[in-house]
């Protein structure tokens, strides 16, 4: 059971996005079908992620001539599994990158390991303790958790990680929504998710 505020937010983000016209959807995904998801790759959706995603799935649109195909959404049925298992290792694997090729290194780990080869692996290690990011679309990231909703959605390249939206349906408004206009000054997300909001 997820909470009624979830529920309200991942209907409200569907809801936008579905109102913009820039995608088809298919049906949202079953009980079974995130029992599945969640068994196989180790995390549970947060309640407003998990919401949208029943209200139906956005469907990724083919390439027109001469492009390449290109799948923005995570294709959570169906799907190749080694493409979302790299869309979900994305957020640890970019800090990974930079820890190993940009001198990357977060003071909460202690001192860096002389050793290139050690401080890869610390880390790793601290990095499996950071909580599970989800995407949402594209490198678009929402934590993971059952019972929890209205995280800011985060953009997430490598260690270069912003704000895109104040929760989950703000998102589907500035990043989809064409007549959204200036970001006001009261704007003012606050990230969530251990870790990952120190890097903003």
């Amino acid at each position: 059971m997820i909470s009624d505020e979830g529920a309200r937010l991942g209907a409200e983000a569907a809801h936008r996005l579905a109102q913009t016209g820039l995608y088809e959807f298919e049906a949202g995904l079953t009980e079974p079908e995130f029992t599945r998801i969640e068994r196989e790759y180790g995390f549970q959706f947060a309640d407003d992620h998990r919401a949208f995603l029943a209200a139906g799935l956005p469907v990724n649109v083919p390439p027109e001539d001469g492009q390449t195909w290109s799948r923005p959404w995570p294709e959570w049925r169906g799907g190749d599994l080694d493409s979302l298992r790299r869309q979900l290792d994305w957020p640890v694997e970019g800090v990974l990158l930079d820890v190993e090729h940009n001198a990357f290194w977060y003071e909460g780990w202690g001192e860096r390991p002389a050793d290139a080869k050690a401080a890869l692996e610390t880390a790793r290690r601290h990095l499996a303790e950071a909580p599970v990011m989800v995407p949402v679309y594209a490198h678009r990231y929402l934590p993971a958790g059952r019972g929890s909703f209205g995280h800011p959605v985060l953009s997430m390249w490598q260690t270069d990680i912003i704000h895109y939206g104040l929760d989950l349906a703000d998102y589907m408004h500035q990043e989809f929504d064409e007549a959204r206009g200036e970001v006001d000054d009261t704007w003012n997300p606050r990230a969530t998710a251990p870790f990952w909001r120190d890097l903003l």
